[in-house]
């Protein structure tokens, strides 16, 4: 049986977190989030936890035709859900949608442009399915950091996850989103509510059991809501009436912005950060996301390659180039069964390296195992932390995000941190969320329609 090699240990070891580290980031990161929650440090504060004006969680009855707008990476969604009400069945839930390329010129140019061709998209939609005679109430999901002033009012804080278009931060997204499709003349749309993806992820769950409390994404880029008590959140600017509880949040991407996370940094993470487009920023989710994890693991075996510890030395321009390393890959190689490495051989193949012994195929396998494992750990200790913080004895973690919904053992591995993490007598239960960001969009449109309006559909 091989063994991993002994320099590829050593060059690893960095990467692995004790559990004293972990109950550090945990610490530390109930610090930020108390920060946040404050009037007084919040603008100073990494972790913002913005409240989103979602206080009715979903009770399984909401019924009715609902649009729902999903932005929140390199795809841009549209969709029309029809919920059937009176029980909590998967099957009463009926759901069309189509998805829509953001090209790489919009991400970065002007904001007009972008809104200009998410107002295109959902005009498409709403054309080809036969509804221009009907104003539908509408579930905007953008998945970015949002400082809510409103259900229906937010504006961004900063780009993330690739995007940097001008004259956004700062503006009400929903605002720009009316006026996009106030230019077009075409059609007409009813914004019930605006909403992150991590908000979406804990309705979608919470409409199937009514103990889900956490929301958790990690996909491109990581961030997680919870039920907070209003008595903690000195940022409330609203009435005190039941329920005395709204959805926080977090952006708790921006974990260790301020320094606090150095102390695990590793080279890797620092190289990572220095050639990003958001440098210095999202530090804690460019230790866990998949939009960095296969550049940390890339950066380990060019390390590695060049001082002659993998492929004898001989590297390719494929592996030494930026981003070519993809998350998924990392997926695909720890797929492989024990022993085999039919999935590694493959994605070496595809980086145009030669000469892949068995004994490469296992370092490399290792290298993979040790990134995921750590992303894993710290979101798991960010969850720990929320649970911790809640204090409920029966809670349900609502995930979603392609690295937890495609990484075979990112569930495993994140389950057995928090059971060591998590105060004892807590019971979690970790549920993958079905279409948070467009399911979630149409409850969180469900019930601020029914609170404004009562139930039922508008028609001109």
């Amino acid at each position: 049986m091989l063994g991993i090699s002994d320099k590829v240990l050593e060059v690893c070891s960095e990467l692995i977190l004790s559990e004293k580290h972990l109950n550090e980031v945990m610490e530390r990161l109930r610090k930020e989030i108390v920060k946040g929650l404050s009037k007084e440090t919040n603008e100073t504060a990494t972790v913002k936890c913005f409240p989103t004006y979602v206080r009715n969680l979903p009770n399984g009855k909401e019924r009715g035709k609902f649009l729902a707008l999903d932005l929140g990476g390199t795809n841009f969604r549209v969709l029309l859900i029809e919920l059937g009400g009176d029980n909590r069945e998967p099957t009463k839930f009926k759901m069309q949608s189509k998805i829509y390329a953001i090209p790489q010129n919009i991400m970065l140019g002007p904001g007009e442009a972008l809104f200009d061709h998410i107002a295109d998209c959902l005009a498409t939609f709403i054309i080809e399915n036969s509804m221009k005679r009907e104003v539908l109430p509408l579930g905007f999901t953008f998945s970015f950091p949002l400082r809510q002033e409103g259900l229906t009012k937010a504006r961004l804080v900063t780009w993330t996850k690739g995007f940097k278009c001008a004259g956004v931060e700062n503006e009400d997204v929903v605002r720009l989103l009316k006026e996009a499709i106030c230019r077009r003349g075409d059609v007409e749309i009813d914004v019930c509510a605006v909403l992150n993806d991590t908000t979406g992820t804990l309705m979608s769950c919470a409409w199937l059991n009514p103990n889900c409390r956490v929301g958790l994404i990690v996909g491109t880029g990581t961030n997680a809501c919870y039920v907070e008590k209003l008595e903690n959140v000195g940022l409330w600017d609203s009435d005190y009436n039941e329920p005395a509880k709204v959805i926080i949040n977090t952006e708790w991407g921006a974990f260790g912005d301020n320094g606090v996370l150095d102390f695990i940094l590793t080279d890797y993470d620092r190289d990572v950060d220095e050639q990003s487009i958001n440098r210095g920023k999202q530090l804690y989710e460019k230790m866990i996301s998949g939009m960095y994890m296969g550049e940390i693991a890339r950066l380990i075996l060019e390390r590695l390659t060049k001082d002659g510890h993998l492929f004898n030395g001989q590297g390719s321009d494929n592996l030494y180039k930026r981003g070519n390393f993809f998350t998924k890959y990392i997926s695909e190689i720890e797929s492989d069964k024990p022993g085999e490495y039919q999935n590694c051989r493959q994605v070496l193949e595809e980086l145009c390296l030669n000469y892949i012994t068995d004994q490469d195929c296992k370092d490399v396998r290792y290298v993979c195992e040790v990134v995921s494992k750590r992303a894993a750990q710290m979101a798991a200790a960010g969850v720990a932390c929320l649970l911790n913080k809640m204090g409920e004895k029966s809670v349900v973690v609502a995930v979603d995000g392609s690295v937890y919904r495609f990484h075979p053992h990112f569930h495993n591995l994140m389950t057995e941190t928090i059971n060591r993490l998590a105060d004892p007598g807590i019971k979690f239960d970790l549920m993958l969320s079905e279409d948070g960001s467009g399911r979630g969009a149409a409850l969180v449109a469900a019930v601020a329609c029914h609170n404004r309006t009562g139930p039922g559909n508008h028609r001109r």
